[in-house]
This record gives structure tokens, sequence and C-alpha cells, in this order.
């Protein structure tokens, strides 16, 4: 008897772990041979722990499920029993998916490369290596472009280290995910890491950069743990070394833990936190691609950007290219976070209206309160009104309507949220989070958080101000950071002035 309990740590978070040992001390009292895989999580963040056991027609799931729930679930049969949801891929949450990059993350065991083969993993990289001199131009027909927030064509950039002149090349993945309501890449590090490890494989053949280093957050002490053994595993199978599954080509990398600065999440500083110095943003040019990591030639991607390679070489760029819409092709790893009733990660082509992923995919609100407010994009992100809920999920499209995707996080408020607190708020996280770089940044979210408390305190006279200064940040900060948090404060302002005026109502009262 084979049963999955996920090893994901928001599944631990809710008892996983207690879970996991219940079912073995169960099968032990009763005398019953049962093989416990800790995979990864499959998404469904409002059913965890989510356990699965292998039925002759699939696997069928349990959900949420506690330790003291055990007992019983054993005595049901793992059958009948008021936890029991149905067969795992045939629930509404996964039917309605197009899972690419998260195909295998829920199914297999983590650390298993076995597993990870069984399920099509090597695949693209056998593909890759058979004409590495194609790499660039296969994932460039692909459309992919940067998942984790600027959306910038991967192609290019990898085309640029290319072409690049060094003695030296590396391949830098981006895991410092800083941003609200965003989980995607820790679920497939803690999930799936392999297939991170194959993106960076090919992106190293592609470019000639023979070392890589993925870049972890601390708050994420799993999939550090995960990651190093992968690595590790990794390299005595021969997927990692001086000669990649028998080739002639070496790629080798190592996991690095950074500090927990939100900024460093911004590539340049990255690399500075990478090589030992103080996580502040550099100047571009020259850009990463040509002098980055130790001043040498450098690709910097996210992890959902490198970990969807291995999917457009298994199955080709022409088929990737097929999903989407406009510009914004493949799928998106959507993360539903803040007060809905169905949290988790959704993978989709692009193209689903802001209304669809919030009525129909995340349920609306938790509270049964009407929807006031979703923010895409992690803190920086603007907010948007239920009258933009037919703005498609695109890179062009939310641009067009002053917004971001980012990292395609959603952060769900309900009418309850006070939008002039959250603008406050993104001043001041953009003050406490500021490398110091950049005056518009370092000064500028001080001030802001300086006029929105005069606001909150009656004085209208300093919304003009507010606008201005958003202007000034967006327009002259060196970085994201500065640039970005004019995104939520006029977004706010904008499409929710009541909550702007109530406080100088309620004074003239």
């Amino acid at each position: 008897m084979k049963i999955y309990v996920p090893r994901d740590a928001a599944a631990k978070a809710l008892g996983a772990d207690a879970v996991a040992a219940a079912v073995m001390a169960e099968a032990r009292r009763r005398g019953l041979d049962v093989t416990l895989v800790r995979n990864g999580s499959r998404g469904m963040v409002w059913l965890e722990p989510l356990v699965e056991v292998d039925c002759a027609t699939g696997r069928y799931a349990f959900g949420p499920v506690s330790a003291k729930d055990v007992p019983a679930l054993f005595e049901a049969g793992w059958h009948d029993h008021p936890l029991a949801l149905g067969l795992t891929a045939e629930l509404d949450w996964m039917k309605r998916q197009t899972r690419l990059t998260f195909a295998r993350c829920g199914l297999t065991d983590p650390l298993s490369l076995v597993d990870y083969q069984a399920y099509g993993g090597l695949a693209g990289l056998r593909r890759a290596l058979a004409d590495p001199a194609g790499i660039v131009a296969e994932v460039t027909a692909s459309g992919l472009r940067g998942r984790g927030g600027a959306g910038f064509p991967t192609g290019i950039k990898w085309k640029t280290v290319a072409e690049a002149v060094a003695d030296q090349k590396y391949i830098v993945c981006n895991a410092d995910e800083g941003d609200s309501g965003t989980f995607a890449d820790r679920m497939i590090m803690e999930g799936d890491p392999f297939t991170l490890i194959e993106g960076m494989v090919i992106a190293g053949i592609g470019t000639g950069a023979t070392r890589g280093y993925v870049y972890l957050r601390s708050e994420y002490p799993d999939a550090i743990a995960v990651m190093t053994e992968a690595v590790l595993i990794a390299r005595a199978e021969g997927l990692l070394g001086s000669s990649v599954l028998g080739s002639s080509h070496a790629f080798d990398m190592e996991i690095r833990t950074g500090a927990g600065a939100y900024v460093c999440g911004e590539e340049t500083s990255l690399l500075n936190s990478l090589e030992g110095k103080r996580g502040v943003v550099r100047a571009k040019p020259p850009l990463p691609a040509l002098q980055g990591f130790l001043g040498k030639p450098t690709v910097v991607n996210n992890v959902i950007s490198l970990a969807t390679v291995p999917v457009i070489f298994e199955r080709g760029a022409a088929f990737y290219k097929d999903f989407g819409l406009g510009r914004s092709r493949g799928t998106i790893p959507l993360q539903i976070a803040g007060n809905v009733k169905h949290g988790g990660l959704f993978e989709v082509a692009f193209g689903l209206t802001l209304g669809e992923i919030v009525d129909g995919i995340a349920g609306g609100t938790a509270s049964g309160r009407p929807v006031k407010a979703v923010q895409v994009g992690g803190p920086l992100g603007a907010y948007f009104p239920r009258s933009m809920f037919h703005v498609p999920f695109g890179y062009e499209e939310f641009g067009a309507a002053e917004g971001l995707i980012g990292h395609a996080g959603l952060v769900v408020f309900d009418d309850s949220a006070d939008m002039l607190k959250q603008a406050r708020f993104a001043m001041e996280f953009c003050a406490i989070e500021s490398c110091g770089k950049c005056t518009p940044c370092r000064i500028g979210a001080v001030r802001g958080v300086e006029t929105v408390d005069r606001i909150a305190r009656g004085d209208t006279a300093a919304i003009p101000l507010l606008t201005d200064l958003c202007t000034t940040m967006k327009a002259g900060s060196l970085c994201a950071l500065g640039g970005f948090t004019p995104y939520p404060v006029m977004s706010a302002l904008t499409h929710f002035p009541a909550d702007f005026h109530a406080t100088a109502k309620e004074a003239a009262e």
C-alpha cells in the first residue's frame, strides 16, 4: 500500500508531519506494509494536508486530514470516509489546469531521480544535448518570458550571454521569492527540484556557462534542504559535473542562502549579495548578461523561468508557444491568496480574465463579503477593483491597465479593507526595504508615509503632493523597488478615492 503525504512547507505548517507519523504508527499497529511517500503539494492549499492513496484507478485524495483522522481512514479502508474527495486527477481544481511546469509536482517523490525520469524528466535535456547550438533559438521561438516579474524575453538574455566572449560564464537562479502571496518558486523547489536543475543545465550548455548558483532566501528552510540534497543526487548520478549525462559538456551548481533582504530579489542586488557584498542595486549598464557575477557574463533567471525550460525541449517550442495570448506565451502559475475560499497554485495559459480567476477559480472571498480589491504582482502591484475584472491576464494587457503581473501572485481583499491603509503600507514597506542607493526610493518612501498620514488626518490638500511624489519615484528610482511602489499607492487612490476622503469627512463632522 502506497500513501502520499506532502512534505511541502504549507502542508507541514498545517500538520502534514504529524499526519505522516500517524499513518506509519497506525500501519505498524495493524501490521500493514505501507510505503509512505513525502511528495510535493498539488497546490490545493485549502485541502492541506492532502493525503493520497494509490488504488487501481489512480490516486485517491482525502483532505484536509489531521493526525486524529488517520485511524478512521484505515478503518474505512481508505475509501468510504467523509474526507474522501475522489480521484485527485478528477478534482475540478486539477482538471481545469494546464499543468506544464508543475506537471510532476505532487505526483513524484521529489528526491527520486528514477521517479523524475519515469514522468518525463531529462527528456528535454537529452534533446538539447543532441543540438546544443540550437538551444537558444528554441527558447527564443517558445516566447518564454521571465516569470520573476519583469517579463523580459528569456531567449534574448540567453543570446546575449551566448555571444559574449569570456573565459567563464554563469547561470544564476533567482529564488529570492519575497513577494506577498507568492509561493510558486518554493513549491517547485520542494516538490520537483530536478526540473530546476535540468533547466539550469540546459541554460548552461546553450550559453556556454559551466557554473550555476541558486540564490535561495533564508526563510525557505525546507526548499534549501530539498535543493541541497537534489544537487548532491544529481551530481552523483552524472546530471551535474564534468560530463553531463556522459556528454562533452560540463556544468555544476551550488545552493547559496541569502540573509532575507527583499531588495535582493532585484538581480543586481542579488549578484552583489552572491559575491559577499552588501545587497545594493547596481547601476545599469553594464547589464548582468555582459558583466554579472564576478564581472562575467551571467544569465539571471527566475525559478519558474528555468523550471519551464525542460518542458519546452521535451514538447517543442511550437507546442509551448501555442498557449497564451498576444506576447504572453505559455502558461503561468497563478498563486491565489488572501481572503479567498480556494487559495493555492493554479497553472493555466495566459488569457483568463481577472474576474474568471477571482470568482471562478478562487470562489470569491472566504468571508462571504464582496470583493473590494485584488492586488496582483506582490506588495508593489496595483490594486484592481471589480470594475476592472474584465482585464485579461497578460503582460501587455495588465501594463495597459496600469498594473503588473509580477510573479503572478494575487491577494484578494473584501469590502472591509481600508485602501488608504494599504497605500500607507506600500510606502512603509519601501522605506523599510530600500537599499538606500538612490534618493527617490530612500527619501521618497519616507516622505510618502508622512504624506499618507497627513491625508489620514483629514488633510486632503496633501493628495496632489502624494501624486507628485509617486511620479518622481516612478521616474527616478534606480530599480523596481522605488519605481513600482507608486503602483499600489496610485491604484488605491484612483480606484478607491472615498477611502482617502473619509477621514476628512469625519474630521469635518
